[in-house]
């Protein structure tokens, strides 16, 4: 279904009919609630609990038919909100069952708690009443059904963002255990996740043992590991700088225990890293519209594949203007009388997908020309603060990915 923003609303409400049952569900970890009322808004029937399970969800079709049989309805429009990943299951199952699922935003479901009591109170049987009387007036959208390939990378990216995180974590660790036993270690490699700096923090981590040590034992030891290793001056002055170290000379057992296991982590998690973009690199080369994307100069593979993964397949957006919906990236104003508020990012919508696509802007603005020359006006000729014209360029970038497909 296409729309005109401006008639959305009306759309939406027009599509629950007199025959329509409006189940709102309150999803949680291990038991639903779930509630329903026609397109009046009357509440039909008594809540039930159900587990988040197949016997669970076998017993509200079974409410949900009961209902339909009793008010003499033929159609079911069921809404849920996005708890987590705890509504998956029971939105495939539906969906799977020829039942229609449609999605609220949390936000406005507590935004909109007292419309029936006029009271703060909040528990699962109210929840899903709001639920449905959301659905029934129109504020709900539609779920969207990728294919397995868009599905992958989305699990792929999600993965990734998890395992970079303790990277960066890990790298951290080691740093602050330089600081603390070899300082000067920072003198000798300006990286300490190099490939020189690791090596030596594997063969000798202290000071004391490098200190023992003669110029030509130290480059030996690095030609065991390293393919291109630092030569006989790079190894005199870490010699020198350990036995002049300010480093702790105490638990230094506890400390290289510690070395070890951020070493494994380290090595673990690269590991990790490598094989999630060697498979997200396999999974891009069956999507056609990914080989006109990284035809684009400034874009990488892992931005396109955070941007596929959470967007799905772009022919499901009639507009850019959509996508960027779709990720929060478009704008909010709050005014009244002669007040007027100040515009900004609505940020409801994909944080992930939000920050692919501001990577991507950024990487096309310092290696695309045409982006560069834009950018360049932009700050230059309008005047614009770097940031705003940064955000400006997100919105060409999604309507450029829209109209490829």
């Amino acid at each position: 279904m296409k729309f005109k923003m401006q008639k959305k609303q009306n759309q939406l409400i027009q599509r629950i009919s007199d025959q329509h049952l409006v189940v709102g569900i309150d999803i949680a970890q291990q038991t639903h609630v779930a509630r329903s009322v026609n397109f009046r808004g009357i509440v039909l029937g008594n809540p039930i609990s159900f587990g988040n399970h197949e016997e669970g969800f076998n017993q509200l079709l079974q409410w949900i038919n009961k209902l339909l049989d009793k008010h003499k309805l033929n159609k079911i429009i069921v809404g849920m909100e996005l708890t987590g990943h705890y509504w998956l299951n029971i939105s495939k199952w539906l969906t799977d069952h020829n039942i229609e699922v449609v999605l609220v935003n949390p936000h406005l479901v507590k935004k909109n708690k007292e419309n029936r009591d006029n009271t703060q109170s909040k528990s699962d049987i109210k929840d899903s009443l709001v639920i449905a009387d959301m659905v029934k007036n129109g504020y709900y959208a539609f779920t969207r059904s990728n294919s397995e390939v868009f599905e992958k990378l989305r699990v792929l990216m999600s993965n990734r963002d998890v395992v970079v995180k303790r990277l960066v974590t890990t790298k951290n660790q080691l740093h602050r255990w330089v600081e603390i036993v070899f300082p000067e270690l920072q003198q000798v490699f300006k990286d300490i996740t190099g490939k020189g700096a690791i090596s030596t923090l594997r063969l000798f981590p202290t000071p004391g043992e490098i200190s023992t040590l003669q110029p030509q034992d130290i480059v030996n030891k690095w030609k065991l590991i390293m393919k291109r290793q630092s030569g006989l001056s790079k190894a005199r002055l870490l010699i020198d700088l350990a036995k002049r170290s300010v480093g702790t000379q105490r638990a230094i057992d506890a400390h290289k225990l510690h070395l070890k296991q951020l070493l494994e982590e380290y090595d673990l998690a690269t590991a990790q890293l490598e094989a999630i973009e060697h498979e997200v690199t396999e999974v891009l080369k069956e999507i056609p519209i990914a080989k006109k994307m990284l035809a684009i100069k400034g874009i990488s593979p892992i931005t396109i594949a955070g941007i596929l993964g959470e967007s799905g397949d772009l022919r499901g957006f009639t507009h850019g203007n959509a996508l960027l919906r779709h990720a929060g990236l478009h704008l909010a104003e709050a005014g009244s009388g002669k007040w007027k508020g100040q515009i900004v990012l609505s940020k409801r919508g994909r944080s992930r997908l939000r920050r692919f696509l501001f990577m991507a802007t950024i990487g096309l603005v310092t290696n695309n020309t045409e982006f560069k020359a834009l950018h360049s006006t932009n700050v230059k000729i309008k005047k614009m603060k770097k940031i705003k014209s940064i955000i400006k360029l997100c919105g060409k970038l999604a309507r450029i990915l829209v109209g490829m497909d």
